[in-house]
């Protein structure tokens, strides 16, 4: 033993010792290409699904225009009449729908949404609601609600 260190008790050597040092830090970058690229493979996968779901976000605008409208309308039939011509001309090509009246309109709607009640039911009543008639009170509103949340141009298809 050192002559230093004679005479002195545990508290005292405690008290020599030199701290321990500490380890450096540990880097947070990958250290294999792997990483990088799952790294990258995640990233591009989340802004794809960002991405899409924009588009969808974007592709609907006009779905909650109109369902915002319709609230305004009020059970107003020629006002409900135009804004069901108005949503279909923003959701199908202008020459598809534009020249479309009377019965060929509401099959046309009916085959959008996949049901019969503009041909059978209480949407019959667009038919002539241009003209000032009533529509068929709550339910004709709840049909149109309905249509505008649902139809897809894919049944337009066949």
């Amino acid at each position: 033993m050192k002559e230093e260190w004679e005479g002195l008790n545990l508290p005292d050597f405690i008290a020599l010792l030199e701290p321990v040092p500490e380890p450096p830090p540990v880097s947070m970058v990958p250290q294999t290409a792997g990483w990088l690229w799952l790294g990258l493979l995640l990233l591009l996968l989340v802004s794809l699904l960002i991405w899409q779901i924009w588009r969808i976000w974007r592709r609907n605008a006009y779905r909650r225009e109109a369902l915002k409208e319709l609230e305004l309308c009020k059970g107003d039939a020629p006002a409900m009449a135009r804004l069901v011509r108005r949503t279909a001309l923003a959701a199908y090509p202008r020459a598809r729908v534009a020249s479309l009246f009377g019965r060929e309109w509401l099959a046309f709607l009916d085959k959008a949404y996949g049901g019969d009640g503009f041909s059978n039911g209480p949407g019959k009543a667009l038919e002539v609601a241009a003209y000032g008639k009533e529509l068929a009170g709550n339910q004709a509103s709840t049909l149109i609600r309905e249509w505008i949340k649902t139809h897809r141009r894919e049944n337009l298809n066949a």
